[in-house]
C-alpha cells in the first residue's frame, strides 16, 4: 500500500521472478495483473462505503494495453466511481511508467451489506475497531 486517499488507493507490487509469464521475453504474466487489478479495485471500494462490509468482485473487465516487464515494480491505483444501494463501481490502472498504462480494469462488486458482514470485519481488516 503506498497511499489511501478516498476515493483513491495507490498501490505498488514489487518485483519478484515468481511474476514472470513468458521467461523468454521477460514479461509479467497476465494472471497477475488481473490479481493486482481486483486488489487495488477491491481495496478502493471500502473508500467508497460509509463503514465496512463484505463486497465480492461481481465483474472485472481488463483492458491490456502493453505486457508488463520483468525487473519492474508494477503501481496500480483505482478509484470509486459510484455507489448504490447494492453496488460499488471502481476503475483501476496499472503502469510501471506512468506516461504508458499497462492495463486498465473496470471492477464492479457486490453490497452484501451490514446484515452479512460478520461482526469483527473492521478488526479483522484493519486491525483497529474506529472503521466502523
Amino acid at each position: 500500500m503506498v497511499e489511501v486517499a478516498p476515493p483513491r488507493v495507490h498501490m505498488r507490487l514489487p518485483w519478484r521472478d515468481e511474476l514472470l509469464g513468458d521467461t523468454e521475453r521477460g514479461l509479467v504474466h497476465g494472471g497477475v495483473l488481473t490479481m493486482l487489478l481486483d486488489t487495488v479495485c477491491g481495496s478502493a471500494v471500502l473508500c467508497g462505503l460509509p463503514s465496512p462490509e463484505v463486497c465480492p468482485t461481481l465483474d472485472l473487465r481488463v483492458d491490456h494495453y502493453r505486457p508488463a516487464l520483468a525487473g519492474q515494480p508494477i503501481m496500480a491505483e483505482a478509484r470509486v466511481l459510484r455507489v448504490t444501494g447494492a453496488m460499488v463501481f471502481t476503475e483501476g490502472t496499472l503502469w510501471q511508467d506512468p506516461q504508458r498504462p499497462i492495463a486498465r480494469g473496470i471492477g464492479n462488486f457486490v453490497r452484501l451489506g451490514p446484515r452479512n458482514t460478520p461482526p469483527g470485519f473492521a478488526v479483522a481488516l484493519f486491525g483497529e475497531d474506529d472503521h466502523a
